[in-house]
């Protein structure tokens, strides 16, 4: 039996250079931080060869070809994983339209479960750009590299996105008493709406050509918001996220809307410095940054929504069990 253990993302600036019809015409990137709740992958041996698998939905089938989830199944025929299985996952927030990356978390999670299943050691980077190949290319999904690379990293990182499609990943080295500093100063709500990003990223990345002066707007908050880390001038980055949430709502109408705005706002009268909706917007989660001492203001101002708490994480993917045992057959 194996289990794996991946993060979900918070991204911070940048969101949108990772598109290729952005970053083949000039390097996108983005920061980003990996948060301390998971997406769990668990597969062991079955005494049949029957592939099983439990998420939302359940599965029983005999071959890989009649698999419906398209992810697992892309997995799977990609690492070479045959019958004989049974698949779990196990998601710490809703595993759809929270805006916190949960999908490409679930592949990477997935790609990492089903390689050391098999016996064989990859590297974060083989993990996500693997997990691009499967979401891009073989599913189709219209988004960006950002997710897949952060959840098998893990940590606080910036990332670059080259014109001639590598990645090259920078860690932000905080010390530890730093990065909790950090993440006390981070709220996050559940906004108590999920949405179908593919919709709104369909919107955006259709845009990217017209509104690539928005994005390039958009690429020096990531210069400022490393800075003003580096340096623990913590309250710039909150100003900072106000900053790129302002020019994010004018990349597709659906980002946003009225309802949304209204917390935003009433997070900010409230004494919240900058923020954020999580991902491709429209829904999810809201992420704060709010000074310690307005925080239970902005808690009393958003009283409907369920508040997440959470903290960075400096993990990425990663096996927490691995037990192995003489076939049954």
């Amino acid at each position: 039996m194996v289990i794996t253990q991946t993060p979900l993302r918070l991204s911070f600036a940048g969101g949108g250079s990772d598109l290729a019809d952005y970053y083949l015409h000039g390097a996108g990137q983005v920061i980003s931080t990996a948060i301390d709740k998971y997406i769990f992958v668990i597969i062991k041996e079955r005494f049949d060869d029957k592939i099983v698998l439990n998420y939302s939905r359940n599965e029983t089938v005999d071959d890989t070809s009649e698999i419906k989830h398209e992810l697992i199944k892309s997995c799977m025929e990609l690492t070479g994983l045959g019958t004989g299985v049974e698949i779990s996952t196990l998601a710490d927030i809703p595993s759809e339209g929270s805006g916190l990356g949960s999908s490409s978390s679930l592949v990477v999670g997935l790609l990492n479960a089903m390689y050391s299943y098999l016996g064989r050691q990859v590297t974060a980077e083989q993990l996500a750009r693997e997990a691009c190949e499967i979401e891009i290319n073989r599913c189709g999904r219209p988004i960006g590299k950002q997710d897949q690379y952060i959840a098998a990293f893990g940590g606080l990182r910036r990332f670059t996105f080259n014109p001639d499609d590598t990645v090259t990943e920078t860690q932000v080295d905080l010390p530890a008493q730093a990065l909790r500093h950090f993440g006390n100063h981070l709220m996050l709500f559940f906004t108590n709406r999920t949405r179908k990003s593919a919709e709104i990223l369909k919107e955006q990345k259709s845009h990217t050509v017209a509104k690539r002066e928005i994005l390039e707007a958009m690429m020096p908050l990531v210069d400022k918001i490393e800075a003003a880390l580096s340096i623990m001038d913590f309250e710039q980055v909150g100003r900072l996220l106000h900053v790129g949430w302002e020019l994010k709502k004018k990349m597709a109408a659906k980002i946003s809307d009225d309802g949304i705005d209204d917390m935003y706002n009433r997070a900010i009268k409230a004494g919240a410095l900058g923020g954020k909706i999580a991902g491709a917007g429209g829904g999810g989660f809201l992420l704060l940054y709010v000074p310690m001492s307005h925080q239970d203001t902005v808690r009393n101002a958003l009283g409907e929504l369920f508040e997440l708490p959470f903290m960075p994480e400096r993990d990425g993917s990663k096996i927490i069990f691995n037990i192995k045992r003489y076939p049954f057959k």
